[in-house]
């Protein structure tokens, strides 16, 4: 009897709980939790109200792609300033601003298989739906993840950029070769006159081989370099008279910094090592200073550890978020979900062997060792809560034998060759093995979350909570961990436990979501359809068609 419905069009929640506001949505929420003492299991509520603010602001963003090609943008039919980088080799960043402008303009272009059109598919934010609730026959009715809440729209994005790479974003773009011809050549004329803002070039945290593109860096000292950032981001700000901005780091992967007494380990310690020019802080450490320091969300893309602890420290002291770490994409979002399922399923998986081979800029990069192992470290960290979260299955501290192997091979460019072999133990002594091949093409499964990162991260800047019996709003804590879906080595606070399973991760923003207009978190129970009254009750003699959409 029962099917799915979709809603396409905006709705409100008609609710005691959820005011609407011209200025905010208010809504009264109860968080229902269990707390386990020992062998005693109790309930626990706490009733808190969320707080949303209904207008998105005029807001920057800056994506910084350094070592690689980059970009300065204004696209002036839009409210967002993201500054970025594009690389002709590792080119997500391009193909990022590409499909923007190719979404905004409504372009289509031709292939061997027909007439393509612009899309969003791949970003949860723009592509996905959730449930939103039952009709009165107890069908599914879903709703566009972007229809919760108001959110940023990335054809509203002026994009804009650093790089120490001089190539025009329209020459890059040619050089990757991601893009349809067609499709490239349409949108030529859009980005050949699209360049970057020189940047910062630290050689020794990134290969050698990278050396030869610096054609467009910053001179003086370090905290010169980070003086300079600072006042990009200031006159970008005025001229567009943007009310926020978000730094968003892409480039390729550096070398994990040494953290060190007296170095990096406190805030007041990390801006005095930029000054002193101490060896041990990296272009992306000084980009997330500098963008702390003037007031902007800095999210990590990359797997080094940009957020050592002294920028976390000046984080919290200036109350700016963070995110990171390392865009999570085509592996290990699989095996985020494929050890779940295993886990879950009471299999016990006991080799994890992934096996990649790419020709991209990033592949390059990865080929020196110290970039490789801050590789090494973001992927093979993600299976660890699913992990220890069984243990009829596993030991305290047993873990899978996990293996990652990354190759440079220039022919494959951007299409990424991803195998995977999973080994577990199953029922009686018995082996299991599952391999799996995954051809990524690296730079449009990453685009997408790009996107998300910078959505989400927006909205969360629009979101505070008054638990009961206080009188200040509050914001979330500057490590913004609700964005560990989009990301391979989530950076939480201290204290709270890392979660890497993927439908986890989803289900915590579509239920922040959903607490924002004071409605319950989704489950999957369905009562109504389980005993015999209640099915009784949601018959009707209305025929119901399988697929159905509501205006």
């Amino acid at each position: 009897m029962s099917s799915y419905k979709n809603l396409d069009g905006q709705f409100i929640v008609e609710s005691d709980s959820c005011k609407y506001t011209d200025d905010a949505i208010i809504a009264d929420y109860s968080y229902e939790t269990t707390i386990v003492e020992g062998n005693t299991v109790k309930t626990s509520s706490l009733k808190m109200q969320f707080k949303t603010e209904r207008k998105v602001g005029k807001t920057g963003v800056m994506l910084c792609k350094i070592y690689v090609d980059g970009i300065q943008r204004m696209i002036k039919a839009t409210d967002l300033f993201l500054i970025t980088s594009f690389s002709p080799y590792y080119d997500q960043n391009s193909t990022c601003v590409a499909g923007a402008i190719a979404n905004k303009l409504g372009l289509t272009w031709e292939t061997k298989e027909g007439t393509q059109k612009s899309n969003y598919w791949g970003s949860l934010l723009l592509a996905s739906t959730v449930k939103l609730g039952n009709d009165r026959q107890g069908n599914s009715v879903y709703t566009p993840m972007s229809n919760m809440l108001p959110l940023l729209n990335p054809n509203d994005i002026v994009w804009g950029g650093w790089d120490i790479n001089s190539t025009n974003l329209g020459d890059a773009m040619k050089r990757a070769k991601v893009l349809d011809y067609d499709l490239q050549t349409k949108l030529y004329p859009h980005m050949k006159d699209i360049k970057p803002l020189p940047s910062i070039y630290f050689p020794d945290f990134i290969a050698a081989n990278q050396g030869e593109r610096a054609d467009n860096v910053l001179s003086g000292t370090k905290q010169e370099q980070m003086e300079q950032i600072r006042k990009d981001i200031r006159d970008f700000k005025a001229k567009n008279e943007l009310d926020q901005v978000i730094l968003l780091w892409t480039a390729n992967t550096e070398r994990f910094s040494a953290v060190e007494e007296g170095v990096n380990d406190n805030a007041e310690n990390i801006l005095s090592s930029i000054e002193m020019g101490e060896a041990e802080v990296s272009a992306s450490t000084v980009f997330a200073v500098a963008s702390i320091l003037e007031g902007c969300t800095f999210i990590n893309g990359s797997p080094q550890n940009t957020f050592v602890p002294g920028v976390v420290e000046l984080a919290r002291q200036k109350k700016v978020f963070i995110a990171g770490d390392d865009f999570k994409s085509g592996q290990t979002k699989m095996k985020s979900v494929m050890v779940d399922f295993l886990v879950s399923a009471g299999i016990k998986p006991v080799s994890i062997v992934s096996y990649n081979h790419l020709g991209n800029n990033d592949g390059k990069n990865l080929s020196a060792p110290s970039q490789f192992r801050s590789k090494e470290i973001s992927k093979s960290n993600v299976v660890d809560d699913m992990v220890a979260s069984n243990r009829i299955l596993f030991e305290e501290d047993e873990h899978p034998d996990h293996v990652v192997v990354i190759k440079y091979v220039p022919y494959v460019a951007d299409s990424k060759r991803a195998m995977d072999e999973y080994t577990s133990e199953i029922f009686m002594g018995g082996k299991n093995t599952i391999v799996m091949h995954n051809t990524c093409e690296d730079s449009l499964l990453a685009t997408p979350l790009i996107y998300d990162l910078v959505i989400l991260g927006e909205l969360c800047q629009r979101v505070q909570v008054k638990k009961e019996g206080e009188t200040e709003w509050e914001s979330f804590h500057p490590v913004l961990s609700i964005l560990s879906y989009m990301l391979k080595a989530p950076l939480v606070p201290n204290g709270a436990p890392v979660v890497n399973a993927l439908f986890t991760q989803r289900c915590a923003i579509v239920n922040l979501m959903r607490a924002c207009l004071g409605l319950a978190p989704d489950n999957h129970m369905t009562l109504e359809h389980r005993f015999e009254s209640t099915l009784a009750a949601l018959s009707s003699d209305e025929p119901v068609n399988k697929k159905m959409r509501l205006g």
